[in-house]
């Protein structure tokens, strides 16, 4: 495999139903689609939108393995630490080996 060469990760069974689904004309276009991408995009920027403040107490080790980590992904470690608790409310938090 050459530097530049896509690898592509098998898709999950989500994905393998939606294609499924597709290949059997289920999808209709809509009427009103500007309509829809608004309120598609309205949804997205509620979802995204960071309206709350918490203050939290750790140990100065774990603050600092949070630092680390967060530039090791090369995100700012408060987006680290909003993106674990996300992913951990939602069930898609998965430990890493």
């Amino acid at each position: 495999m050459k530097k530049g060469d896509k690898v592509f990760k098998p898709i999950d069974q989500e994905e393998k139903e939606l294609m499924e689904s597709i290949e059997r004309d289920e999808w209709q276009p809509v009427s009103n689609l500007e309509e829809e991408k608004e309120k598609a995009v309205a949804a997205a920027r509620n979802t995204l939108k960071k309206d709350k403040r918490i203050n939290l107490r750790l140990t100065q080790k774990d603050y600092y393995q949070i630092q680390i980590r967060a530039i090791e992904e090369g995100i700012p470690y408060q987006t680290l630490i909003s993106s674990l608790v996300h992913k951990y409310l939602n069930g898609t938090l998965t430990p890493t080996a």
